[in-house]
């Protein structure tokens, strides 16, 4: 008899282990390098925010993939009426915001109304300046007409700016955000971590994970012990430096090279002496050493631009030969504008190491023609006060990760303090365009006409180098929207 309760025991604790062994882990903690300013994609410019929230707590009417495809989310279908002004969407029902309210026609009107309403405080409100009514049919149907067809509407709809909001929580979002996505904000401990949990009730297909943590990094060199420890479990996107060829051969880790829509440039305020003087920006941008700058800011894996526009995008040209490195010109120009020996100016830096890094290359290159740059270093509060809001800057470095985003340079109140009517007449054509071989024109058209004026320093599209567990999978490749989707993401044997 106790040999056989030896074998039983014994195989109760095999069956155990076993059971153990297959379960998969369905905890997460991730990486990022910002902090949220709050937690409110409707509500402000910073990246950082729907690097968090977006698809995870927050969706929209539709969603970007990971392939930069519009995909339906909160509306489950639409149709577009024939002259391409009339959207009706065809909601899901039964879906719960994460407070236990329901979800429906309302909720959308509601929220495309406060986004375009005149005291919008939406970093984004051009996305929704097309529309002029939003008709709540019944509670599963909403129609939006717009001003004139615009060919981009279904894809500013996945913005992390145009996502759902309740009004019986939209004004507190910002520090306990309520949505209705696969994950239920949880805790927010500030300069430390975000923390998400699963939400159970969610209406669309249950996510693996049962809590994430988004772990504040701010400094790339505690990146990689924080990775070895296994403190951190994945790094969607991180600077490592000369460190990478050493993660990548260690066989713990996935270190995944990918693609973003982050247009790295030496923003300019175009409106401030000498910047305004189109023969200055000119000889900046011949004294830019692309791949000098590329080598110290992202570890040589960036891809030159030469205006404002995506290398992924099919409407991309390559205008990085429109002012090719050439010290000698850029010191002629410089004097024709009457600057012979030079002038001084600051340099703004965020904390991201691609700016403080690329920043200092920068201003030794500058000062090659006689560019004496002070260097002052911001936190990212500050640059977005300083900088974005209040324009006060004479140049800064920053991404700029929004999709699709050169229509930033026809908005009159914007940080770059740029204005050419010319630009503004193609941006309106591109409204109102929807057919995709004049659309890829007109972008070409726009790209040339920034080149030309040199509004920035166009620099690089900024890589995304992710590194995370060997045994984790789903996390995005690329970026095509500024997300970490949570969706999809997994551990596995």
């Amino acid at each position: 008899m106790k040999v056989w309760k030896t074998i039983l025991a014994a195989s109760v604790l095999a069956l155990a282990s076993s059971t153990a062994a297959l379960a998969a882990r369905t905890d997460l903690v991730l990486g990022i390098p910002l902090e949220p300013p709050h937690l409110d994609p409707t509500a402000g410019a910073a990246a950082a925010i729907d690097e968090v929230l977006y698809a995870n707590v927050f969706e929209g009417l539709t969603r970007v993939g990971s392939k930069g495809e519009v995909l339906p989310a909160l509306a489950e279908s639409w149709t577009i009426s024939d002259d391409g002004k009339v959207y009706t969407f065809k909601l899901r029902t039964g879906v719960k915001f994460h407070d236990g309210t329901d979800f429906n026609a309302d909720d959308v009107k509601f929220s495309l109304d406060r986004a375009r309403a005149e005291n919008s405080t939406n970093a984004q409100k051009v996305l929704f300046a097309a529309i002029d009514t939003v008709e709540v049919v019944d509670p599963a149907t909403v129609k939006v007409t717009l001003k004139r067809p615009q060919g981009s509407f279904l894809y500013n709809m996945g913005w992390g700016d145009a996502v759902i909001v309740a009004q019986e929580s939209a004004e507190t979002n910002k520090e306990k955000p309520i949505g209705t996505g696969p994950f239920k904000f949880d805790n927010w401990a500030k300069g430390a971590s975000i923390t998400l949990s699963k939400n159970p009730d969610y209406w669309g297909e249950p996510v693996a994970l049962d809590k994430a943590e988004f772990r504040i990094v701010p400094d790339a060199a505690a990146a990689i012990p924080a990775l070895l420890s296994g403190d951190v479990q994945a790094f969607p996107n991180v600077g490592v430096g000369d460190a990478l060829a050493q993660i990548e051969a260690d066989p713990r880790f996935k270190v995944v090279i990918g693609s973003t829509e982050g247009e790295t440039i030496l923003s300019t305020n175009n409106k401030k002496a000498p910047f305004d003087n189109l023969k200055v920006r000119q000889a900046i941008a011949h004294t830019l050493d692309r791949k000098a700058i590329i080598d110290a800011a992202s570890s040589g894996l960036g891809t030159p631009i030469g205006s404002h526009f995506s290398p992924a995008n099919a409407a991309y040209v390559d205008l990085t030969g429109t002012y090719p490195h050439d010290i000698a010109k850029a010191k002629e120009l410089l004097k024709e504008a009457g600057f012979e020996n030079g002038f001084k100016a600051t340099l703004k830096l965020p904390p991201p190491a691609y700016a403080r890094d690329g920043g200092q290359v920068i201003a030794a290159q500058l000062r090659e023609i006689g560019i004496d740059l002070e260097i002052i270093p911001v936190e990212w509060a500050d640059w977005l006060s300083q900088v974005f809001t209040n324009k006060d800057y004479d140049l800064t470095i920053v991404s700029h990760t929004e999709p699709n985003d050169i229509d930033i340079y026809g908005r009159k109140d914007y940080y770059f303090n740029y204005d050419n009517p010319d630009f503004d007449k193609v941006l309106a054509q591109l409204d109102e365009t929807s057919d995709d071989a004049k659309r890829t024109e007109l972008y070409k058209q726009a790209q040339k006409i920034l080149a030309d004026d040199a509004v920035n320093g166009f620099l690089f599209e900024l890589p995304k180098i992710g590194i995370w567990d060997a045994k984790v999978e789903g996390l995005w490749e690329n970026s095509p929207i500024q997300a970490n989707d949570l969706t999809k993401v997994k551990w596995v044997d």
